[in-house]
């Protein structure tokens, strides 16, 4: 109970989960009372929340954002896992959240590259377009992993590395990995690497202006970016010039981070009645 006797509001939580970890964001009547990071699988997360939220609390609507959630009975796996730890749990995928983040209620676009990539936009009618997210056996264009074995296919003296890797079970992110050498090696002016980095930076344009168009964006097209290989602002500015080419965009940070952001539609769904 509250000072004045009367029991608090429902709580609005929305949790970004990764493969062990999750970043956790709990509003109350609008207003963030909780932030949290923390190494736990998903399935923990229903004996975590109430108590790291306090037993008595009440989560009236959460929403879970999972790492690679896109079809029904995906989203319906997560839910299930999580029925008892809300009145109200919706799930989507990480990137969605990302792109909620990235823009809030606005149409626009999210250009993901991180190990993997891909590319969503949402319209001013809430339809959602995407290109990309395929994996690394037939897609991750752009990359971080698609540079890394591109170096690795490109260049002879690396076809030892390539073989070693191959056998791995951490083989696509220790590909990955090499992202950062052959940046470097491309900003030095390394034929090799400057061919693979503007080639990477043309794949992400081209997965950009495929949702422009499924979505049919009026220009300037709202554009804004997510993972860590993006965060070279380098090769960012790559994929920038290369989609200018072919639309003109404004790009601009993300607003809010994807657990707010998730919090957030965990308090529009609650309002509603979760619908």
């Amino acid at each position: 109970m509250s000072q004045t006797g009367q029991r608090p509001s429902p709580l609005a939580v929305g949790v970004d989960l990764g493969g062990t970890w999750l970043r956790l964001v709990a509003l109350r009547d609008g207003q963030v009372i909780r932030r949290t990071r923390r190494t736990i699988p998903l399935s923990q997360v229903s004996k975590f929340l109430p108590t790291h939220l306090g037993g008595s609390t009440t989560i009236g609507a959460l929403v879970i954002a999972a790492r690679g959630v896109w079809t029904a009975a995906e989203r319906s796996a997560v839910k299930r896992a999580l029925r008892r730890a809300a009145a109200r749990v919706h799930v989507i995928s990480d990137a969605e959240a990302a792109l909620l983040g990235a823009h809030e209620a606005q149409p626009g676009v999210l250009v993901l590259a991180g190990t993997g990539s891909i590319v969503l936009g949402r319209d001013s009618a809430g339809r959602l377009a995407r290109a990309g997210g395929l994996g690394p056996l037939i897609g991750d264009e752009g990359s971080a992993f698609w540079l890394g074995r591109e170096w690795l296919r490109r260049t002879p003296r690396a076809a030892m590395t390539a073989r070693a890797l191959g056998r791995r079970p951490d083989a696509a992110a220790r590909v990955a990995a090499l992202a950062p050498r052959v940046l470097a090696r491309a900003r030095r002016g390394d034929r090799v690497a400057r061919a693979i980095v503007a080639a990477g930076q043309a794949e992400l344009a081209a997965l950009a202006l495929s949702v422009i168009r499924q979505l049919r964006l009026r220009p300037p097209v709202s554009v804004s970016w997510a993972g860590g290989l993006l965060a070279h602002a380098w090769y960012r500015a790559g994929v920038r010039r290369a989609l200018a080419r072919r639309v003109r965009c404004r790009w601009r940070p993300p607003r809010i981070d994807p657990a707010l952001a998730a919090a957030r539609l965990a308090a529009r769904l609650a309002a509603r009645g979760g619908r």
